[in-house]
């Protein structure tokens, strides 16, 4: 299987990997001079490229530049961590793995963990994202207050609530429409409190539903981007 590396300041010129993507590239890979590697840059482009140096870190020279495949949707998860923190870096990497685009963490009235290791959190998104072989590293957003989340313009976006619920019929697979941007907050495991509910009910949000049984907040998150990705399919 093809390795991919990443370095994301080659449109600034940079053309060594890292301390770290070098060894994996020299060390354990065994790559020489003159062998051919391809890097993303992070920022939507994939790249071909020599290895020119092998002493220290591995120095390349850019040989080809392409786009990754542009889709027309977005799909943005704004979700409160679980008091586990083993659980939401799992959803993490199975979201960027699926195509997640954005990440907010969000402070809840029953959000159990007040803290996220934003450091561990983006190099498990910088693997799940070499591992997939995308070319977008995903935006991610620190531990956020839920009504200061709201009160962000989000106005061009398509904005769901997951809510546990026996009365909210509306599926989002049922009401999600291909081709747009979307917005879906997840709570924490004893759910947003009725205030949180109206407030972002008030704010535009849509209540919806992610399927007949309750799920832990983990898998809600992973199910409603696998579900918008199933929409855009």
């Amino acid at each position: 299987m093809e390795n991919l590396f990443f370095q994301p300041g080659i449109a600034q010129g940079i053309s060594f990997l890292t301390p770290e993507e070098s060894k994996h590239c020299l060390k354990v890979l065994r790559k020489k001079q003159g062998d051919t590697i391809t890097l993303t840059d992070g920022a939507g482009y994939f790249y071909e490229a020599l290895i020119t140096e092998t002493s220290g870190q591995c120095g390349f020279a850019i040989q080809r530049k392409w786009p990754e495949q542009p889709k027309n949707y977005h799909i943005h998860l704004a979700i409160s961590p679980t008091k586990n923190p083993d659980r939401i870096e799992w959803m993490v990497e199975k979201c960027v793995e699926l195509g997640i685009d954005h990440i907010t963490f969000l402070n809840c009235k029953n959000t159990e963990r007040k803290s996220i290791k934003n450091d561990r959190i983006q190099k498990i998104v910088l693997s799940a994202m070499k591992q997939s072989f995308r070319a977008t590293f995903p935006a991610l957003n620190p531990l956020t207050d839920f009504y200061e989340f709201l009160r962000t313009d989000h106005a061009a976006t398509t904005k769901f609530i997951a809510y546990v619920d026996l009365q909210n019929p509306a599926h989002l697979m049922s009401v999600a429409k291909p081709g747009q941007r979307y917005l879906v907050l997840v709570g924490p495991e004893g759910d947003f409190t009725p205030d949180e509910l109206g407030a972002a009910l008030d704010s535009g949000y849509k209540k919806i539903s992610l399927g007949n049984h309750r799920l832990r907040t983990e898998t809600a998150g992973l199910a409603a981007c696998h579900m918008l990705n199933l929409v855009n399919t």
